[in-house]
């Protein structure tokens, strides 16, 4: 199977990057990446420095899919995301607008958790379930050049915890060969990402793409075996959810025959909302299949 090792780290999604990888539609690989720290936190002892790494959430990339044009859209099907070092780190010293009811005075909290057939080790009372997802994933836009810190059409830094195995994630064609990054890979995370970072960890991710060809899409979606899903990122949130709710609807309609205000009221009714990081503006809204 083919595979990308951990080489340089890539903070933008950038189409004048040099591909490391050249692939056929259909073609199964193997991605590896590090953490959201940029491989900064191993111990509890260690800090996150920003004055020697100052950009966050690398990834591994880009993969041009051969093919792959503007108006297309790119999907990558998720088969497993597997942790590198058997463990994860987080830290919690960024309060940001909780701060004004919890305070200021937050320490730094870096947290090692070993990972295990048994889940996350929090604590020796607590353990969370491993449901492992990819914070940041995109292709790279015909203008300008988006960091991986905010998300947008292109993907991007979403913080969506359905972007995981057994998905298939729909990204917009923007240049040639798509030119597809990912990374920024959690062991798990809740809704919100309140402290701006998951349970963070280096990770190989393993992955089919394929081209749907003329597929014009104007952001990401996601499909699983339940559900279809609209992401969306906007602020403030009531407009992310709008907006995708709106691109839902114009799904439904296009592919499922659905009339578009019937899909408005059943959606009223029967949608559900996914948040990525709270300040970041990344929501997804989905509908279960069953209803289609």
């Amino acid at each position: 199977m083919l595979r990308i090792s951990l080489g340089k780290l890539c903070y933008e999604f950038n189409r004048l990057d040099a591909p490391r990888l050249r692939v056929e539609p259909g073609t199964r690989l193997v991605v590896e990446s590090e953490d959201a720290f940029s491989g900064q936190i191993r111990t509890e002892t260690d800090r996150r420095d920003k004055a020697a790494m100052p950009y966050s959430n690398p990834t591994t990339g880009p993969i041009y899919v051969t093919g792959a044009e503007k108006g297309d859209a790119l999907a990558v099907t998720i088969h497993s995301i597997r942790p590198t070092r058997g463990e994860c780190y987080t830290r919690t010293s960024d309060p940001k607008m909780l701060a004004e009811w919890l305070g200021t005075d937050c320490p730094h909290g870096t947290h090692v958790c070993a990972i295990s057939e048994a889940g996350i080790h929090w604590s020796d009372t607590v353990t969370i379930p491993y449901r492992p997802m990819l914070g940041c994933i995109g292709t790279a836009p015909d203008w300008g050049v988006p960091t991986t810190n905010p998300a947008g059409p292109h993907g991007g830094n979403m913080d969506i915890v359905e972007v995981a195995p057994g998905s298939t994630l729909y990204l917009p064609v923007y240049v040639p060969g798509a030119l597809l990054y990912l990374g920024d890979a959690h062991a798990a995370m809740g809704h919100g990402e309140l402290s701006a970072s998951g349970l963070e960890m280096p990770a190989e991710t393993e992955i089919t793409v394929e081209v749907k060809k003329g597929w014009t899409i104007p952001g990401p979606r996601i499909e699983t075996e339940m559900e279809l899903v609209c992401v969306s990122s906007a602020t403030p949130l009531e407009r992310g959810i709008a907006q995708g709710y709106a691109w839902l609807i114009l799904w439904m309609e296009a592919e499922y025959g659905w009339d578009r205000w019937k899909a408005y009221d059943l959606l009223t009714h029967a949608g559900q909302i996914s948040v990525g990081y709270y300040s970041g503006g990344a929501v997804a809204v989905k509908i279960g299949k069953r209803y289609l």
